[in-house]
């Protein structure tokens, strides 16, 4: 295996690698210590070694790793069950480890959510491999999160214009207005029309979807002008 510790594996900790908290995870118990001598070796803490699926899911929930290497043991079944496990626990990245190149287990892990695989390497490539999967996990949250403002936006405009009878750019002109002149961000006005919305609702009545409201908010108005 050439993922061996080394002696200058802790100065490259010490020359400016963030420290992380990294779960592990192997049906292989040797694989899963030597691992853990290199994680540790390259300057991060191993917060979590776990073997059984029953307790994987447990840990990860208790401990929020950073992120979480599961290796191909003895079955790949059962690393395929610990990585949907701490998948569906953590709110982290998981990398895959191979020993060699398996298209069909990294297919599988894929359907699972693992965020990315490494085939045997140095210590050296692995924690590259660590510093571009954060980096293209939190890319991907960022953007998870822009389209989840996007949809409150959408949601606040169908409010407004449902409420006020006026179309699209009318109701995002006012959220707009609003969060320029209360020093606001744009997404935190449309998440507080869409709560109080909520809260107005008689109890039971469930919100009309974003596009169903609009709807309403058209055909309250006169036809607009093909640039309104």
């Amino acid at each position: 295996m050439a993922l061996v510790p080394r002696p200058h594996d802790r100065a490259l900790a010490e020359n400016g690698v963030e420290h992380l908290r990294v779960l592990i995870a192997n049906e292989r118990r040797d694989r899963l210590e030597l691992l853990a001598q290199v994680v540790s070796g390259l300057g991060h803490e191993v917060i979590a070694r776990e073997i059984e699926v029953k307790e994987v899911a447990a840990v990860t929930a208790r401990e929020h790793p950073d992120v979480a290497l599961v290796g191909l043991g003895l079955s790949s079944e059962h690393a395929l069950e610990l990585i949907g496990e701490i998948v569906h626990e953590a709110s982290c990245p998981v990398i895959a480890l191979l020993a060699a190149r398996d298209p069909a287990y990294v297919r599988e892990a894929a359907k699972r959510g693992v965020f990315a695989y490494i085939v045997d390497t140095t210590p050296e490539e692995l924690q590259s491999a660590i510093d571009i999967t954060l980096q293209r996990f939190t890319e991907y949250h960022s953007l998870q999160g822009a389209f989840g403002r996007r949809a409150v936006i959408e949601q606040a405009k169908g409010i407004l214009m449902n409420q006020h009878a006026i179309n699209a750019d009318k109701a995002f002109a006012m959220l707009r207005d609003h969060s320029q002149h209360n020093g606001h961000k744009l997404a935190d006005i449309a998440t507080a029309v869409v709560q109080s919305h909520l809260l107005l609702l008689p109890p039971g009545t469930q919100p009309a979807a974003p596009e169903a409201t609009q709807g309403k908010g058209r055909r309250s108005t006169p036809s607009p002008s093909p640039g309104s």
